[in-house]
């Protein structure tokens, strides 16, 4: 895992943050040195150009992930439907707390404009993927998931259905009329009914119990 200085992760932070609201095509080197209080020689001293900017930033972010999964994978203590469990909230917890950079990441991959970006994303999926069905056939064998799983289908069927809740969360406050619940009540609520929804999915799935 790479260590960055202050003044990287200020730069980091900011383009987060203006390719959320920008896009990345709408935004400039110059719009992120502005922002960041630097001048734009240091952002090309430290990543050459705005392309490599952006892939650092997958790489911190889904550098995290990685770690997070492989660690998780190697504790014995815990099985495997209780593995899969602490992935899904993992990840809901991720999304809810990284907004922004998820939805820099479901915005690139619908444009698909940017190559670099886009195999960034695939090569951590991939990786992503590998683990999981380690995990999958650990269950297998020990005869608690079923035989053929489509991991692939799996994972999306998580992924999409946060996603989908990430960009429509004014609506779902409208739909239940909980427009005055405070933001804090509001993100523990779809906490709890996404780690609740999906985990009753993955049982489905994964089980021979539904």
């Amino acid at each position: 895992m790479v260590n960055y200085n202050e003044k990287q992760l200020q730069i980091l932070k900011t383009a987060e943050h203006l390719f959320a609201t920008k896009g990345f095509d709408g935004t400039s080197v110059r719009d992120i040195a502005d922002e960041a209080g630097v001048n734009i020689a240091m952002i090309s001293y430290y990543f050459r150009s705005k392309e490599k900017l952006m892939e650092t930033l997958f790489e911190q972010r889904m550098g995290n992930v990685e770690m997070r999964v492989e660690s998780l994978m190697k504790d014995e203590t815990l099985s495997p439907i209780d593995k899969v469990g602490m992935l899904i909230d993992d990840h809901i917890e991720r999304v809810m707390h990284r907004q922004k950079f998820y939805k820099i990441l479901y915005c690139e991959q619908v444009l698909n404009k940017n190559p670099l970006i886009i195999k960034v994303m695939n090569d951590f999926k991939k990786r992503h993927i590998a683990i999981i069905t380690e995990l999958i056939k650990d269950g297998q064998k020990k005869g608690i998931f079923k035989k053929k799983i489509d991991v692939v289908f799996m994972l999306n069927t998580m992924v999409g259905t946060v996603a989908q809740m990430l960009v429509s969360l004014d609506y779902y406050r409208d739909v239940n009329n909980i427009q005055d619940m405070s933001d804090d009540e509001f993100e523990k609520l779809l906490k709890r009914k996404l780690s609740i929804h999906i985990k009753t999915l993955f049982k489905a799935i994964l089980t021979y119990e539904a």
